[in-house]
C-alpha cells in the first residue's frame, strides 16, 4: 500500500494507536494516573485503586467506605444464583479457573446482573427531570409509565424472590446518609429509591423495597458513577464469589456434576415412544 508519509509521520501515527490517560509504563517505572505505582502499594485500599483507575481521581474516604461497602455487599448470593452454579458447573469438567471464571461471568447480562445498570439508568432520568424538584411522586409515575412500557412490569431494583426486606440495604442506605450528613453527597438518588418504593406500593397495594441492586443502584449515583459502570462495579464485586464458589468445588475434587443429583430426574415432555416408519 503506497503513502506519501514519512517514516516519521508513519511512527507518530503508530505510537498515537493506543492513546490512554490510564497507565504510564516504561523501563523500571509503573504510573497509574500520574501516581507512582510504588507510592500506591500499602497506601491506598483496592476500593481506592478501583476509584483512581476509573475516575482518575483518589476517593475522599467516604467516597471510598461507600463504594468499598456496595463492592462487599454484592460479592455473592449462595450456588442457587446462575453465575454462582455455572461456575461450580464448570469447575467440575477439568477446565482451568480463568475459564471457569469466564464461564460464570459471561452470564451477567440484562437479566441477571445487569439490574442495577438499569435501575441508575431509571434514577438519572427521574433526577434529570426539572418537574423532579417540585413533583417528585409525578415524575416517578411517569417514568414507571415508560418503563413498563417498554420493558414490562419489573423494576429493576426493586422486590426480591428470596427476601421480604433486603438485609443489605439498611447499612447501605446508613452510609448515604452519614455521607449527606457530612455534605458528601447530595442524599438525592436514595430519596428517589424511596419513592420508587412509594410508587410502586401505590400501584399494586403490596410492599416491594428496594433490593441490594436498586440500593447499590442509589449509591453509585450518589458517587457519579455512569450507569454502565453500575454493571461493571457489579461484575467486579461477583468475581469474588465466582472466585470462592468455583475454588471450593475445584477443591472438592467433584468430576462433571450436572445441574442436580442423578437421583432427581429432569421432566420429559416430548413424543411418547415410537418406532420409524419402514422405508419400503
Amino acid at each position: 500500500m503506497s503513502t506519501d508519509k514519512t517514516p516519521e509521520e508513519i511512527f507518530a501515527e503508530a505510537k498515537a494507536w493506543w492513546t490512554t490517560e490510564i497507565v504510564d509504563i516504561q523501563p523500571g517505572k509503573i504510573a497509574m494516573r500520574g501516581y507512582a505505582i510504588q507510592d500506591l502499594i500499602g497506601q491506598i485500599s483496592f476500593p481506592q485503586m478501583i476509584w483512581l483507575m476509573l475516575r482518575g481521581e483518589l476517593p475522599s474516604t467516604g467516597q471510598a467506605k461507600m463504594l468499598e461497602a456496595c463492592l462487599v455487599a454484592s460479592v455473592d448470593h449462595g450456588p442457587h444464583a446462575p453465575s454462582i452454579a455455572i461456575a461450580r458447573i464448570a469447575a467440575t469438567t477439568g477446565i482451568a479457573l480463568n475459564n471457569v471464571m469466564a464461564s460464570a461471568v459471561n452470564v451477567l447480562g440484562d437479566v441477571h446482573g445487569g439490574a442495577g445498570q438499569q435501575c441508575m439508568d431509571l434514577m438519572e432520568e427521574i433526577a434529570a427531570d426539572p418537574q423532579s424538584q417540585s413533583d417528585l411522586p409525578g415524575v416517578v409515575d411517569k417514568a414507571l409509565d415508560r418503563f413498563i412500557a417498554e420493558h414490562g412490569k419489573i423494576i429493576p431494583g426493586f422486590g426480591h424472590r428470596w427476601h421480604k426486606l433486603d438485609p443489605r440495604c439498611a447499612p447501605l442506605l446508613a452510609l448515604v446518609e452519614e455521607a449527606r450528613a457530612r455534605g458528601e453527597v447530595s442524599g438525592r438518588y436514595a430519596v428517589i429509591g424511596r419513592e420508587i418504593e412509594a410508587a410502586l406500593a401505590r400501584r399494586t397495594g403490596k410492599t416491594i423495597p428496594m433490593n441490594v441492586d436498586g440500593v447499590t443502584a442509589a449509591v453509585f449515583c450518589e458517587l457519579g458513577f455512569a450507569p454502565p459502570l453500575g454493571r461493571g462495579l457489579f461484575v467486579l464485586a461477583r468475581s469474588v464469589g465466582i472466585l470462592s464458589h468455583a475454588w471450593e468445588e475445584i477443591s472438592q475434587g467433584s468430576r462433571m456434576k450436572g445441574p442436580m443429583p442423578k437421583s432427581i430426574p429432569y421432566t420429559y415432555a416430548g413424543k411418547a415412544p415410537r418406532k420409524p416408519r419402514s422405508s419400503s
